[in-house]
């Protein structure tokens, strides 16, 4: 176990996301003087979400947020967001696995359906 927090919760996400998915490729991207580690990000048929450590948060910042279901209500924030929704996660916060993977695959479903959408215009 980290001495951070939010180290162990981004690796249990990463866990749990990849569980869901196996296919999933994770890339670092937007590093910048401000974040040389850059931001994880998840795709498989488009952008699934990304992560986020904040000072008293991980962020999970799901890109297609606004058209994935979330019958189990775990998108807290952005929810107002035209596109994408996030869950923030504090350090004593329980995130229920099952419904995180779900989420994980709903998103993958709405990723795959654009993509053949797209592919449906030519």
């Amino acid at each position: 176990m980290s001495e951070d927090w939010r180290i162990d919760r981004v690796d249990e996400i990463r866990s749990l996301i990849t569980q869901a998915e196996p296919e999933v490729v994770e890339e670092v991207k937007w590093r910048k003087p401000s974040n040389p580690d850059g931001v994880p990000a998840f795709s498989l048929d488009g952008l699934i979400c990304t992560l986020e450590m904040y000072k008293g948060k991980v962020k999970v910042n799901f890109a297609k947020g606004s058209s994935i279901k979330d019958p189990d209500g775990l998108f807290n924030a952005s929810l107002e967001a035209p596109v994408g929704r996030s869950i923030d996660l504090r350090e004593h916060d329980d995130l229920e696995p099952d419904a995180f993977k779900a989420l994980i695959r709903e998103a993958v479903a709405v990723n795959r359906s654009r993509k053949a959408e797209k592919a449906k215009k030519g």
